[in-house]
């Protein structure tokens, strides 16, 4: 018997004990890095998606993530059904390992950039749930803000350890990961302190996806259709917005990147007007920050991720740096478009 049959009866066994389903088939999906993902058909018909996690994972961290997930479809956002065990627990306890089982969602991950009309409603959908979430207990885990406080010498040094963690790992293209550390150490040091001083000087706190980004939505065409794998954190709600109305995708691949970003902040003024209008307006600077501090893809070694998952990583971390540039080069007619874009409280366009 092999692994992947092992675990497939592993999973046909818990279905059936926590669950009372009897499993049809069942097919591994190869990407995770805290979870073993499986896509399950059952006798009568469901088609579930099923998370195996990992033995070290933090348990009621899990389980306050699906809680934020009911929460957000019981107020009619586009978020798949989590199933409760027996005993009525999110989280389900069983093999030695910790278990969610939710609805497939229809739609895909998107593997090309926005269009217009897709940010758009991704901006909808957005603000709605950050309207939704304002009313959500504070989760315990916070997001981290290195891109808001780390000091500037911690993050050059942090240009230096990657550079030697692929040394270590014997990186395919070390001198071009070599020249694109050098690069962000120069950026670190010419911009963080000018782009610091013109955010706001409060930002608003709250509950929040925490990674709402383009791998956790589901889209038929260009509507989201699905809104996975919540991390529930409290965080910025500009951050998060900045974040998905700058995806590195689009903005690194598609020259109507301006336009989809003013498109999505638009969107979501209009469904979440409360937000203050000078966070809104920073958002891309909040974003641009954010990928400055981040060296996430720089290396991939270490993660120990499918083939599949770091390619994907190595081309998120090139069009991280791509995307830096270009917001460099327009951040001030950005922001001056969303300043003449914003609809105003209650109006929808």
């Amino acid at each position: 018997m092999t692994d992947d049959d092992w675990g497939d009866d592993l999973t046909a066994d818990v279905l059936a004990d926590r669950y009372g389903l009897t499993v049809e088939a069942v097919e591994q999906v190869p990407m995770g890095t805290d979870t073993i993902n499986r896509r399950v058909l059952t006798t009568d018909g469901q088609r579930l998606f099923v998370k195996e996690y990992a033995s070290t994972a933090d348990v009621n961290a899990a389980r306050s993530a699906w809680d934020m997930s009911e929460f957000c479809r019981a107020a009619d956002l586009p978020v798949p059904r989590v199933w409760p065990d027996r005993d009525g627990d999110l989280v389900a306890l069983a093999e030695g390992s910790a278990w969610a089982v939710v609805d497939e969602a229809p739609g895909r991950v998107a593997t090309g950039a926005m269009t217009v009309a897709r940010a758009e409603h991704i901006g909808m959908v957005l603000g709605k749930m950050h309207r939704v979430l304002a009313g959500y207990p504070m989760p315990e885990r916070v997001q981290q803000t290195r891109w808001h406080t780390e000091p500037v010498a911690s993050a050059v040094a942090r240009c230096g350890t990657a550079l030697s963690l692929a040394r270590r790992q014997g990186h395919g293209d070390l001198p071009q990961v070599r020249t694109q550390l050098a690069l962000r150490r120069q950026d670190l040091l010419a911009h963080v302190g000018r782009l610091r001083a013109g955010l706001p000087q409060e930002l608003v706190t709250q509950a929040l996806h925490a990674d709402f980004a383009r791998p956790n939505m589901l889209v038929l065409t260009d509507v989201v259709t699905g809104i996975i794998d919540f991390r529930s954190a409290q965080a910025f709600p500009a951050w998060e917005l900045g974040c998905a109305a700058l995806d590195p995708r689009t903005v690194a691949t598609s020259d109507q990147w301006p336009a989809c970003a003013t498109a999505m902040v638009s969107a979501y003024r209009s469904e979440n007007p409360t937000l203050p209008l000078d966070e809104v307006i920073a958002c891309g600077r909040i974003a641009l920050l954010y990928m400055l501090f981040s060296f996430y893809g720089a290396t991939a070694a270490e993660y120990e991720l499918p083939h599949a998952a770091e390619a994907d990583l190595k081309q998120h971390w090139q069009e991280r740096q791509t995307s830096i540039r270009r917001l460099l080069d327009s951040l001030e007619d950005l922001e001056d478009a969303l300043r003449t874009s914003m609809p105003l409280p209650g109006e929808h366009r």
